[in-house]
């Protein structure tokens, strides 16, 4: 089928000239397996390919839009085999290069890949309720795509903290540190995501791409061979995902400092 994105987490379904990439995976919290995060991709492609559709807008189901990668290593029913685990997997540089536009309507929990994708969509509408998380140096991964695209939306200082400390922070402050641009009232999350896609597609999309373009070269190198080489060599991924998933503190965190929830 042409609008199966290969992964048993997501559905495409259009609405008119406009396509919805729906991450539905409640039993896991939407977590995202890889053939997940390929599916994203796929999503991308299709609406740049599909001279029926115009824009793309992504979401979520319940109160999770996306927490990020399922650190548990399951799987969907339905998904499909992936070219491979590292980068050409992954869908951000597809989302922020895309010629279609690309709206994120955030409609609750937003971490780690989830939040990556609201910050590299077009415009990111947020629901009052979405709360935002950096975490994965908690779990020894030193991102490539958060070190290069957060201090463009946010400073250096800022992207320290929130990186370094891996906290929590609310769909107001996103907005006011910079994260993100738009923040609604929850229950009126669908038509805003609309009308930020209608906003778009009133510019030409030649001019768009030359101004997106520029825009991004304001994130400079992403270096993901450090970030993949961390991956497959070093210990610390490792024990971050095996104490997540034990409930425990990772060992490099010192005896006698607790963190703030286990595994966490």
């Amino acid at each position: 089928m042409a609008d199966d994105l290969g992964a048993g987490g997501l559905r495409l379904e259009r609405d008119g000239p406009i396509a919805w990439c729906v991450i539905d995976r409640p039993e896991a919290r939407n977590a995202l397996t890889p053939a997940m995060y390929f599916g994203i991709k796929r999503a991308v492609r299709l609406v740049n390919r599909d001279p029926d559709l115009a824009a793309l807008i992504i979401t979520g189901s319940g109160d999770v839009f996306a927490p990020g990668g399922d650190l548990g290593g399951r799987s969907e029913p339905g998904d499909e085999p992936i070219p491979d685990i590292g980068r050409d997997i992954l869908p951000f540089l597809d989302i922020r290069d895309s010629r279609a536009p690309i709206v994120a309507a955030v409609n609750g929990i937003c971490q780690a890949g989830g939040l990556l994708i609201a910050m590299l969509a077009d415009i990111a509408v947020v629901s009052d309720r979405a709360t935002f998380r950096a975490p994965e140096l908690l779990r020894g991964i030193p991102d490539a795509t958060y070190a290069a695209v957060l201090p463009a939306h946010v400073g250096i200082a800022v992207a320290r903290d929130l990186l370094l400390s891996g906290r929590r922070f609310d769909a107001a402050e996103a907005k006011r540190l910079g994260v993100i641009s738009r923040v609604v009232p929850h229950d009126q999350l669908k038509d805003a995501a609309m009308e930020a896609v209608r906003e778009i597609l009133q510019t030409p999309p030649m001019a768009r791409m030359h101004v997106k373009r520029m825009l991004n070269e304001r994130y400079g190198l992403i270096d993901y061979q450090t970030m993949f080489w961390a991956l497959e060599e070093s210990p610390e991924p490792r024990e971050g995902m095996r104490a997540f998933m034990e409930k425990r503190p990772p060992s490099w965190i010192p005896e006698g400092l607790s963190p703030d929830e286990p595994g966490h």
